[in-house]
């Protein structure tokens, strides 16, 4: 897979598609998601290498035009974080009005005059989420080149995940590399104990995770809403995996199971964690306060991913103390089940 490295990217136009899907209500707090400040690296290389930055992007899954899920409203916080002007592009079509945005060269084609620009909510457009082979040309048209650093989404084959590889030459971004990096690591040479603790609810794509941390982790601890639908699914699961007792209207994990997850944490080199162990977000958070301190408190080296788990541990002051964050949830739990993903392949 190349990396950003690998192309000529200086003065010329970079597609970069870029990890916007994060709550609005956040936006005007002083620290920006994860997703945002994941894009720093990225474009400070493209601006130092005096490339033409064209960010791309999708917020939540709008079924039409909505100014409520416009990405325009990123433009504060991403200015905050990268240092830069950004001006906002809202379609295909050139700005004349905005001498900064826009204009025609005498080809016809678009030429950013500004350095770095915010496209709209990609979709927006039906042709992203269809992967339609004419809107990624359109995309394709306003650029020489194409980084993708939005691993949160790379388990999708959408326009601007899989379309744009087969049209421009293209790399993987700083994030995107390094989310790789850390995941194979656990996939291919983790650091043993290797454990591996897995919440939430879906158990239909949580049970394949299971099944195939079970193969390499040392534990897989699980907890959340799982333990009864994997009741529900007769599931057999394999030795090493514990699959915590509920209590509080099976809201979190009981005292008994919480006992032995920390035990089992506390001899850990390397913890990945998926999915909080109660339901937080009506007051039961005893479980996953106690796993996360436990995960701390063992030293080891600590992936984490997943929006509840990030929004967890955020609202409790904790993620700073985690050794990685991941920006994936579903495309995580993809790699985690050893599943192919569409947009890591089209970068091959």
């Amino acid at each position: 897979m190349k990396q950003i490295s690998d192309l000529p990217v200086s003065g010329k136009r970079v597609l970069l598609r870029a990890d916007l899907d994060v709550p609005l209500t956040s936006v005007g707090f002083e620290e920006a998601s994860t997703r945002l400040t994941n894009l720093k690296p990225t474009v400070d290389y493209l601006f130092n290498e005096n490339a033409k930055i064209i960010i791309i992007g999708h917020i939540d899954r709008p079924q039409k035009i909505d100014p409520a899920l416009s990405t325009r409203q990123l433009i504060d916080p991403l200015q905050k974080i990268f240092k830069r002007t950004i001006v906002f592009k809202k379609d295909f079509e050139p700005d004349f009005s905005d001498p900064v945005s826009q204009r025609e060269d005498e080809t016809g084609s678009s030429v950013l005059k500004s350095q770095v620009t915010l496209f709209e909510n990609l979709r927006f457009w039906p042709g992203e989420v269809n992967n339609d082979s004419e809107f990624a040309r359109k995309l394709a048209n306003l650029a020489d080149f194409y980084v993708n650093d939005a691993f949160g989404n790379c388990h999708r084959s959408h326009a601007s995940m899989v379309g744009l590889p087969k049209l421009l030459s293209s790399a993987a971004g700083s994030h995107l590399i390094l989310e790789v990096d850390e995941l194979s690591k656990i996939i291919n040479k983790p650091q043993h104990p290797l454990i591996a603790i897995v919440g939430g609810a879906k158990i239909e794509t949580k049970l394949p995770v299971i099944e195939n941390l079970a193969k390499i982790a040392d534990f897989v601890l699980v907890g959340g809403e799982l333990p009864i639908e994997i009741k529900k699914f007769d599931s057999r699961t394999a030795d090493n995996v514990v699959v915590a007792t509920l209590v509080d209207e099976n809201k979190d994990l009981s005292g008994e199971s919480i006992e032995k997850f920390i035990k089992v944490i506390k001899s850990a080199k390397t913890v990945v964690w998926n999915g909080p162990q109660g339901m937080f977000e009506e007051g039961f958070s005893h479980g996953s306060l106690s796993v996360a301190q436990a995960i701390i408190e063992s030293g080891a080296h600590s992936i984490v991913g997943g929006g509840e788990t990030t929004q967890f541990l955020e609202q409790n002051n904790l993620l700073s103390k985690f050794s990685f964050v991941s920006a994936g949830g579903g495309a995580l739990l993809d790699f985690l089940a050893g599943k192919k993903l569409p947009a890591l392949e089209a970068l091959e």
